[in-house]
């Protein structure tokens, strides 16, 4: 079985669990701790003159007791025209921080990812570094990292993996809108001797009703060295249904 499939079996699990999930609780101190996170799903189908089909999930889960803060996102993506799949990604990144106050912290990363239509098999990447909360006011704050790691990644038909040092750079921009509407930005970039991969998410979340929400998104990835006959850009629109807890 690929790692995959058990991340797409994980991310199930995780869904029907959520909504059981204990909400993290705010200290006296204005400070939040425990756990929470979200969960979305989207799916679309057109049948008649074309069938197709779309699903993609997202799960989020976030602890934090300080010192310490975890994040665990878990994707999966997948698309098909007249029964032909057209697009097969799952995703599974986590992150740590260790933060010596509100504003500056420590982290370590670990994400991999296989995307089956990108020209490789998988790609690993590992990164430590500093981050700081450089903008906050009650409704907009922007956090920036920098860090180190490297990257493994192993081509379709190949059985030589590719290691390499890269440098990492993000960015997490919140802005609480209205009490309904929050827009985020997150970026990221890994740069290496090989390769240099940048993704983009500009999403828009507006509340529905108590837990229940609805959020519109665009991602863009590139990486500026891909295999033969792979584009380098891939841009994603989704709509899904979101359940915080």
């Amino acid at each position: 079985m690929r790692i995959s499939d058990c991340l797409l079996r994980t991310g199930v699990i995780l869904i029907l669990g959520a909504a059981q999930t204990t909400r993290a609780q705010e200290t006296e101190t204005g400070r939040k701790e425990g756990w929470s996170g979200e969960a979305e799903v989207g799916f679309m189908a057109t049948s008649g003159n074309s069938e197709a089909e779309s699903f993609n999930a997202r799960v989020v889960l976030h602890n934090e007791s300080f010192p310490w803060r975890h994040d665990t996102r878990l994707e999966t993506l997948r698309s098909s025209d007249e029964d032909e799949t057209t697009a097969e990604r799952y995703l599974l990144a986590h992150k740590t921080d260790y933060r010596f106050d509100e504003n500056r912290y420590l982290f370590g990363t670990l994400r991999y990812e296989d995307d089956r239509f990108s020209g490789y098999d998988y790609r690993v990447s590992e990164t430590v570094g500093y981050g700081r909360r450089v903008y906050e006011t009650p409704g907009l704050s922007l956090d920036l990292e920098a860090g180190v790691g490297g990257r493994h990644s192993l081509p379709e038909a190949s059985d030589e993996r590719d290691d390499e040092l890269i440098l990492r750079g993000a960015g997490n921009l919140e802005w609480e809108i209205s009490p309904s509407a929050r827009f985020t930005e997150e970026l990221f970039v890994e740069s290496g001797d090989e390769n240099t991969f940048t993704e983009s998410i500009s999403a828009l979340k507006l509340k529905i009703n108590g837990n229940l929400a609805t959020k519109l998104s665009y991602t863009v990835r590139h990486s500026s060295d891909v295999p033969e006959d792979t584009e380098n850009t891939d841009t994603i629109i989704a709509v899904t249904l979101v359940l915080d807890f």
